[in-house]
């Protein structure tokens, strides 16, 4: 199978297989962005000079402090699952900043785990050709690009939450918070296998739901001129990233797809399914850890009567990517009327 996804995320075939291998076999770069852009630029900047101390922030880069407006939010008020209880809107304006910031927080967490517990994971199975499907040089060398490409991503959301502590309190600590909804699902529904290859199929198809459906999730922080810059800026280029290349990971699925037996699909037909629900969902863990960091009176309450009362749950609701990756593999009968 060749071909590539083209901008809209739609699924171009094509014969020539040195046309798909350029696609999958490029140089890794720091994410496209805008020179005239003073914000893009600085959250560049700030990625570059950062990598050579491996992913480490030992410092809040200048051009990017300067850019911080405190009197601007850290995060959408729309992205709070209770942000219409009386309960929250009662609270002092103080406390609902603080929980707005907790926010930001913990989104870059969450994009950084799925990168690290979910996609990169996923990738080194396809590298080290864990299913025996035979993948040649050309295939492994673009699993290790993407790879690279992850860990650029993971830096601009720590680099992001380290200048949000800086200016908001260090006691926005990542470690108050829970792995997210995905990786926590990814983790169980991994464990459930006592089969290696079950479990491999598994790990393989939350990667693929996480990395086809990582723009829906970035999409969800709009631009918004009340929000902070910087935290605009690094959602717009890591979004802007993952269009601007073919998905490499819905490329190697597919193309494993075409080496499995009628049994293996059903286990990774299964795990995207799996994936979608986990990947889409409301992490109302991560919400209680933040209410519970805040003291509010009656967090548990609210958050429970907010996750199991009417209407949808779902925070992420565009499905479309993993839909048309299902149809292009023929699993399209699969596909859940909801998405």
């Amino acid at each position: 199978m060749t071909g590539g996804w083209d901008e809209a995320g739609a699924w171009e075939e094509s014969g020539d297989w040195e046309e798909t291998a350029e696609i999958l076999l490029r140089v890794p770069a720091l994410p496209e962005f805008d020179p005239s852009d003073e914000v893009e630029s600085a959250v560049i900047r700030g990625l570059a000079r950062s990598w050579p101390r491996r992913a480490t922030v030992r410092r809040t880069e200048l051009d990017l402090d300067a850019l911080f407006e405190p009197a601007k939010a850290d995060f959408p008020e729309a992205l709070i699952p209770f942000r219409d209880d009386p309960r929250y809107r009662q609270l002092e304006e103080g406390t609902r900043d603080r929980i707005r910031a907790w926010g930001w927080i913990a989104y870059n967490k969450n994009v950084i785990d799925i990168e690290q517990h979910v996609v990169n994971p996923g990738f080194q199975l396809l590298f080290q050709d864990g299913l025996g499907t035979g993948l040649g040089d050309t295939l492994r060398a673009a699993t290790v690009q993407a790879m690279v490409d992850e860990q650029y991503h993971s830096l601009m959301h720590l680099n992001a939450s380290a200048l949000t502590r800086a200016h908001r309190g260090r006691w926005l600590s990542d470690a108050a918070l829970p792995h997210g909804l995905t990786v926590r699902r990814h983790r169980d529904a991994v464990a459930r296998h006592a089969d290696p290859r079950a479990a491999a199929l598994t790990a393989l198809a939350f990667t693929t739901v996480a990395e086809t459906s990582i723009g829906a999730y970035l999409s969800l922080i709009g631009d918004d001129p009340s929000l902070q810059p910087v935290n605009k800026a690094t959602v717009v280029l890591h979004r802007r990233d993952e269009r601007a290349h073919a998905s490499v990971a819905a490329e190697l699925t597919s193309l494993v797809y075409e080496h499995l037996n009628s049994d293996d699909r059903r286990i990774l037909v299964a795990g995207l399914l799996e994936g979608v629900d986990a990947f889409t969902g409301t992490d109302f863990s991560t919400w209680s850890a933040i209410l519970a960091a805040e003291r509010v009176p009656g967090a548990a309450a609210l958050v429970a009567d907010t996750a199991f009362g009417p209407g949808d749950s779902r925070l992420v609701q565009d499905c479309s990517a993993i839909r048309r990756l299902m149809e292009s593999i023929g699993a399209g009968a699969d596909v859940p009327d909801s998405w």
